[in-house]
């Protein structure tokens, strides 16, 4: 039996998109909503090539490219001339490698090698993974607050906005507010858009941590128990990385929380589950290993009884998900009334999006079936927009 395909390079491009009505977020989403400007945001991509001809491809839909692709940039060297499929061993190189520095360089390499197997065995990565579903319920996930009058500018406007979503057929929704973190302004949110479509929809709110304090971030708590949201996530100012903190936080609210976004690394976030700090686990490919880290948490998390929530969308949070039974809903996010998500590439060739349009009627997204993970890119158009190449051989 031989080793199949060998890596012989690997390729970073990094390469720039337009967005209309757009531009950079001092609250850390990376995009906010302004009408007339159009901005330009960095992403990149990573091609992993082999001595048989098949190639794994992966786009991240992110920002913070600078940082993420000089990490996986590092790591790539230690990879070429081994075995492509041989993904346990390149995840635990790379994680002993990157022990100083965070493991956020993992995750674009491990799904490109995903990809690539994937491609090998002729089979999508969530059937490779056992294949649980092929079809996923999604909740819109907004963008961050802003002050445009035709905006997420007050209650009301997202109250619309969730109005809007239910019609399109979501059936669950998720509110980012706004970066100061004032409790009145984000209680008024909370309890215009529960009374308007709590009835019909689940309702999730996410803080950003932009509570300043725990005592903060409780009251909030006791407004969504009021509520009755579905869950309250990264409450307060801590970065939602601090078991005491949450378990206190908890000891106070009922409605679930949710927290582990932050945490980069798979047996952090699973004391975290063990030590009763959260009540669902948070997994991101991109950022948090790829696929090899994200799923082995979900099968730590389904052993403790626990769900785990995708965070973002794309292509790989569809895979990953799809192979999972213990995970509620798919993220379309960040959404916005009258600007395109930010998080969606512009650079897929079979009609693959997530735009706010891309569910159906019945709230759900279909997860691709090509081989790996299932999506082709226009390269051409990824070439013709890069501002840097680098190769690593």
């Amino acid at each position: 039996m031989t080793d199949g395909p060998i890596i012989e390079r690997i390729e970073f491009i990094a390469f720039e998109i337009n967005i209309e009505n757009m531009s950079s977020d001092p609250a850390g989403f990376g995009v906010s909503y302004t009408p007339g400007k159009t901005g330009t945001h960095l992403r990149f991509g990573v091609r992993i090539y082999t001595d048989t001809g098949v190639v794994g491809e992966y786009v991240p839909g992110r920002s913070r490219v600078r940082p993420i692709m000089a990490a996986a940039e590092a790591l790539a060297s230690r990879l070429v001339g081994k075995p492509a499929l041989a993904r346990s061993q390149h995840y635990n190189t790379m994680r002993r490698l990157t022990k100083h520095i965070g493991e956020v360089g993992i995750g674009a390499i491990d799904i490109a090698l995903w990809d690539l197997a994937g491609k090998q065995y002729g089979a999508s990565v969530s059937q490779i993974l056992g294949g649980y579903r092929k079809r996923l319920p999604a909740y819109a996930s907004t963008l961050g607050g802003d002050e445009e009058a035709n905006g997420l500018s007050s209650p009301e406007a997202y109250a619309d906005f969730a109005e809007q979503c239910y019609e399109m057929g979501y059936r669950a929704y998720k509110m980012h507010g706004w970066h100061e973190g004032n409790v009145a302004r984000e209680t008024a949110l909370l309890e215009t858009v529960a009374k308007r479509v709590g009835d019909k929809m689940k309702i999730m709110y996410d803080a950003s941590n932009h509570l300043a304090t725990l005592a903060d971030a409780i009251e909030i708590g006791r407004v969504c128990d009021a509520c009755g949201l579905y869950w309250y996530e990264d409450p307060y100012g801590d970065g939602g990385i601090s078991i005491r903190g949450h378990q206190s936080l908890k000891s106070f609210v009922k409605t679930p929380v949710l927290i582990t976004e932050h945490i980069r690394n798979l047996e952090t976030t699973v004391d975290m589950l063990v030590a009763g700090a959260t009540d669902f686990a948070r997994a991101d490919p991109d950022y948090d290993g790829g696929i090899t880290a994200c799923y082995k948490l979900a099968n730590a998390a389904e052993g403790l009884g626990i769900d785990t929530e995708v965070h973002s969308c794309g292509p790989a949070m569809r895979q990953l998900m799809a192979a999972c039974r213990n995970s509620n809903f798919y993220e379309v996010n960040l959404v916005h009334p009258q600007m395109s998500n930010a998080w969606s590439l512009p650079y897929y060739e079979n009609g693959y999006h997530d735009q706010l349009d891309c569910i159906e009627r019945d709230g759900t997204v279909a997860v691709p079936s090509l081989p790996g993970m299932g999506v082709e890119y226009d390269w051409d158009a990824i070439e013709a927009s890069s501002v840097e190449t680098r190769v690593v051989k």
